[in-house]
């Protein structure tokens, strides 16, 4: 998956991506136990493209890291790469890239009868109801978040 910045938008720096390369890296396709051992494999007889399965859009998904801990308790921390899709509807509960008067944020959307919520998943930033005097547009949804260990 090659990267090239796209839009230096203040803190967060969004990538265009391209899909014209291949990389097949090998799989465990029966997965990893988290809980009891499990026999290991004796040899990987398949791969994965990270190109195929992580960009379903290529011409509406972008890549951004992200800058902050306001999403730390949905399991997005500082300096993750996040995986954004423009084509997906934006849709209550979903973890959108939002323009907030200017400002590129992060945040989980709240839609209900009061109207849209950019809602923080951490406890020491507060929800921002979005008001007819924002200037507001939700960029793309979140499809993955990959943080470094």
């Amino acid at each position: 998956m090659k990267k090239s910045l796209l839009h230096p938008a203040g803190k967060l720096r969004i990538f265009a991506v391209s899909t014209l390369t291949e990389l097949e890296l090998p799989l465990i396709e029966k997965g990893v136990s988290a809980g009891f051992p499990s026999p290991a494999a004796d040899f990987l007889d398949t791969a994965i493209d990270l190109n195929k399965h992580l960009i379903k859009n290529p011409s509406t998904t972008f890549i951004a890291f992200t800058d902050g801990v306001s999403m730390t308790d949905a399991g997005i921390a500082d300096k993750d790469l996040l995986i954004i899709d423009k084509s997906l509807e934006p849709t209550d509960g979903k973890i959108a890239v939002c323009i907030i008067d200017g400002e590129f944020v992060l945040k989980r959307l709240k839609v209900d009868k009061e109207g849209v919520w950019l809602m923080p998943a951490n406890s020491n930033y507060k929800p921002t109801k979005i008001t007819k005097s924002n200037d507001f547009e939700i960029w793309g949804i979140v499809t993955y978040s990959i943080q470094k260990h």
